[in-house]
């Protein structure tokens, strides 16, 4: 038995509606699919008595994320975690003009992380996170070259 496919990344969102607007129209996902759940094998599963889950899954360049709103169901504050906490730390998109993308970012309802704002010479590059409105980290990289491929030396 083998492990078939890789099919999302599931994002618990507090306003799935402000979320859904962020990730499409400023990050350029595209809407696939959209799902409410409630039944009670997926309260089981979810492990939520409660629940009233509302999705959308969106796709840009291979990657498909799950947007989840639980109906005010939703645990933890929302503020970012630091970058070297254990877990899922962030999404890197490359740009082409960083002060653009962060300004729609901040209409749409992002935080900019001013301290984090780097420029490296020897890469050309311009750098800096914002967090989503509910404190997913966003790795914004302005810099020449293919953004296809990876960073660092082969393996």
């Amino acid at each position: 038995m083998a492990i078939q496919a890789v099919t999302h990344v599931g994002i618990c969102v507090s306003d799935l509606e402000r979320s859904r607007a962020l990730y499409r129209d400023v990050l350029g996902f595209k809407e696939l699919s959209k799902l409410a759940v409630d039944d009670d094998v997926s309260k089981k599963f979810i492990e939520l008595e409660n629940l009233k889950l509302n999705c959308v899954f969106l796709e840009r360049d291979g990657l498909r994320i799950e947007l989840m709103s639980f109906n005010g169901s939703e645990v933890g504050d929302g503020a970012s975690t630091p970058l070297y906490q254990r877990g899922l730390t962030h999404f890197c998109f490359w740009v082409d003009d960083l002060e653009t993308v962060i300004a729609k970012l901040e209409a749409a309802g992002a935080t900019v992380q001013r301290q984090t704002e780097i420029r490296n010479p020897e890469w050309n590059s311009h750098a800096i996170f914002v967090t989503d409105p509910d404190g997913v980290r966003l790795e914004l990289i302005e810099s020449p070259g293919d953004p296809t491929k990876p960073l660092g030396e082969p393996l």
